[in-house]
């Protein structure tokens, strides 16, 4: 378990990273941090995030906990070339979007007398990097992890996103994961960038109100990353994608015919069902 004499080392100071560091540091956790930006290390060092840090993948080799916040690929890149500079026995982590990928990537090679427990913090911004990093991101958000036999450092994991603040904690099996998040997180951000793409007119600003701007915002998107999410999880999006599309057409037919009826049924279901997010 946990304690103030874990020594926890943050790989990736990216948003989710740095928000981890910071929140750890500010509760009195001792907390390292390898990142191949030394302009993000020194940032994080002088704002106290971390206590130590360096681009050098060996600072890994004290850690009891070591926390990735790499890209997808970036991650199995990153366990394949340094995974011998863990500690035997440590628990690790990460924050990827995606799962049933990375786990069949990483499994064929990953030492075994490493803990490896995949986790999906549900929560971010819509600004990137270790200078953006929040804490306060934590609350209300989700956490998920992936159902392991290692009750132990699942258990470890689970404290952890305890100790950030996070509001609950669920377990679910990849595929169960990447089929939720196709629908909660990737159909979203293809919506909202769909929003922003289809009417190209400089002026919309002008006369938007809040509900443009609250359905838009996550449009603001790192590519890189969510290329990377969207190809890796594309079946099960693209399946999310047609299924939306069938029910946009449905209403679009409903409203086409003025059918009163069903368009109020489908009013009235989608505000029932969102009721039940203000309500947990």
């Amino acid at each position: 378990m946990i304690t103030k004499g874990t020594k926890i080392c943050i790989v990736g100071l990216g948003l989710l990273g740095g928000s981890y560091a910071q929140k750890l540091s500010l509760l009195g956790f001792n907390v390292s941090a390898v990142d191949k930006n030394m302009e993000s290390i020194e940032y994080a060092l002088k704002m106290h995030y971390i206590q130590n840090g360096s681009n050098d993948p060996s600072l890994v080799k004290d850690a009891d906990l070591v926390i990735f916040g790499l890209y997808p690929m970036a991650l199995v890149k990153w366990l394949k070339e340094n995974q011998h500079y863990l500690k035997k026995g440590c628990i690790c982590t990460d924050v990827t979007g995606i799962k049933q990928m990375l786990i069949e990537k990483i499994k064929p090679f990953l030492r075994l007398d490493i803990n490896f427990i995949f986790a999906h913090p549900m929560c971010g911004k819509e600004f990137s990097g270790v200078e953006n990093s929040d804490p306060r991101i934590f609350k209300d958000a989700n956490f998920i992890i992936i159902k392991n036999d290692n009750i132990v450092a699942m258990q470890t994991i689970e404290q952890l996103a305890n100790i950030l603040g996070f509001a609950q904690v669920s377990y679910l099996n990849a595929q169960k994961h990447d089929e939720m998040i196709a629908f909660l997180s990737q159909l979203t951000h293809v919506i909202a960038v769909c929003l922003m793409n289809c009417k190209d007119d400089e002026d919309l600003k002008k006369y938007t109100g809040d509900s443009f701007r609250d359905l838009t915002r996550i449009a603001k998107i790192n590519e890189n990353l969510w290329y990377e999410l969207f190809v890796e999880n594309k079946d099960l999006l693209l399946k999310q994608m047609d299924e939306f599309m069938l029910t946009l057409n449905d209403f679009r037919v409903s409203l086409a015919n003025e059918d009163e009826t069903k368009i109020k049924s489908l009013f009235r279901q989608a505000t029932k069902r969102r009721r039940e997010f203000d309500n947990r």
